[in-house]
């Protein structure tokens, strides 16, 4: 065997089992750091998450090229990613605590939600991983390979440096040394919650997106070893997981009211997105289970799944819009912003936005991959994305409150009209995007603005070019838009 080769052999054996060693270094770090408040212990275990992040990030790659056993060499890859994260991110969540008890006895409320926050999210990070593995078994017996969807990839690679950037922010030491490292590595734990709970915004709504990609693509196979020839029990246990993705569109429509509340027009406005991603996922995946189709010639114009589609929609794209709009606007004490007929607008929005649903529900002739009218989670992401300007036109440039205002007024009502006007027709952007990965790239590269304070620009201009798209889709013949797929 040629040296070279023999080395790369060696640096994959190292790359892919050397991150549980280094995790386990950080972890005595960390207890340490708990322990002794010692900056030297800080600097040493944030040095061994970003190295075991780095390890992470090639590993697979490596592997790929330099295993002489492929198949065992991925397999050892997904343990260590099990091990690794079963570690890090209990580990995050006890630091996240021990940090309001001793390094900010005097917390505010929305520390003490963003530690409540790691806590859900870590729960659901290692939900994710078992769940994943459990399902993956099943289709690996029914004969169906394993291959890596778009959000399963972008969470293996989010995953280890967010793991990395919450244990720096966890067990972060103020009063440190004064060395060159110290000081380039603590800066991480004293980013604002602002960014933070961006940054945990996206990586929730990723790894809910892994887990919806995981039911679409073997969720078939494990219910054929549960349900045998009884279709009906088959097809009530496949809806609860659209279902539950549907409950989740909902819920992020009323986390984005909350953190509305609470000034945070960005995160709000993320949140929207993850409602947006969660209503693209939950009928894609009933399509691809087979809940679209009726069991016999007479079926019900109604049913659970539908209903529960039609009230989640209109909580986080009519009614949660409506309410972000009235509570932003109202609370910057704006004389002039004031004077505007706040109450009507929002409340108009609301039930045109309700309106366009009942229209939609109703409508006897729709036309396959195209929408009547602007879609409601195309209307919600429009109107938001100004108020996120207005939000910072507040606190930095008083002198553009009105227009900003003026400006997000005009969109409600701009966003409320084209909602209902029928005639146009809108690109089913969700199924776009299934058939052109590289839209859904471009569309991740837009999301990363949101650690830019052109983010709000940038979202706007987005859609208002999907405002604008029926002047160019109109052509796209019917059965090419309702394709899911590239073939």
């Amino acid at each position: 065997m040629p040296d070279n080769q023999l080395i790369s052999k060696r640096v994959t054996a190292i790359l892919v089992y050397g991150r549980l060693p280094l995790v386990f270094l950080g972890m005595l770090c960390a207890i340490a750091v708990m322990w002794t408040r010692s900056p030297v212990l800080y600097t040493m275990g944030v040095v061994f998450l970003f190295v075991s992040m780095s390890f992470d990030l090639v590993d697979g790659w490596f592997a790929a090229r330099f295993s002489p056993n492929l198949t065992f060499a991925h397999l050892a890859e997904r343990v260590m990613d099990k091990v690794v994260y079963s570690i890090i991110f209990p580990l995050v969540t006890a630091g996240m605590m021990w940090r309001l008890i001793f390094i900010s006895p005097g917390h505010t409320r929305p520390e003490l939600f963003h530690a409540i926050f790691i806590l859900i999210l870590c729960v659901i990070v290692l939900l994710r991983d078992n769940f994943a593995h459990f399902i993956r078994g099943f289709g690996i017996l029914r004969g169906q390979e394993p291959v890596l969807s778009e959000f399963t990839r972008l969470r293996t690679i989010v995953a280890a440096p967010v793991g990395a950037l919450l244990y720096a922010h966890a067990f972060y030491i103020p009063d440190g040394s004064e060395s060159a490292l110290y000081n380039w590595v603590s800066w991480l734990g004293t980013l604002p919650l602002k960014t933070l709970f961006v940054i945990e915004i996206i990586f929730l709504i990723i790894n809910f997106g892994s887990i919806a990609g995981y039911c679409r693509k073997y969720g078939s196979y494990f219910l054929d070893d549960i349900c045998d020839d009884d279709e009906p029990l088959r097809r009530r246990i496949l809806s609860f997981f659209p279902n539950s993705l549907t409950v989740m569109n909902a819920v992020m429509g009323l986390l984005a009211v909350f953190f509305a509340y609470q000034g945070k027009v960005k995160e709000s406005y993320l949140f929207l997105i993850g409602a947006a991603l969660f209503d693209k996922l939950d009928g894609s995946l009933a399509r691809k289970l087979g809940l679209t189709e009726p069991l016999d010639d007479h079926p019900a114009k109604i049913n659970l799944g539908s209903i529960l589609d039609d009230i989640a929609d209109a909580i986080s794209f009519c009614i949660a819009p409506a309410w972000i709009f009235y509570i932003t606007l109202t609370e910057s004490q704006n004389i002039f912003v004031l004077k505007l007929p706040i109450t009507y607008v929002a409340l108009m929005y609301a039930v045109f936005g309700i309106g366009r649903l009942i229209y939609f529900t109703l409508d006897k002739h729709p036309i396959p991959g195209f929408f009547k009218g602007m879609p409601s989670p195309g209307a919600a992401l429009l109107v938001v994305s100004p108020l996120i300007m207005f939000n910072q036109s507040v606190s930095d440039d008083p002198e553009m409150i009105y227009f900003w205002g003026v400006f997000c007024f005009v969109t409600m009502i701009v966003s409320a009209i084209m909602m209902n006007v029928y005639p146009i027709r809108y690109l089913h952007m969700g199924r776009f995007v299934s058939r052109n990965p590289w839209f859904g790239r471009i569309s991740f590269l837009v999301l990363l603005s949101a650690f830019t304070p052109y983010f709000g620009y940038v979202s706007f201009f987005y859609m208002v070019l999907y405002l604008l798209s029926p002047f160019i889709t109109w052509r796209i013949p019917p059965e090419d838009a309702a394709r899911e797929t590239k073939d």
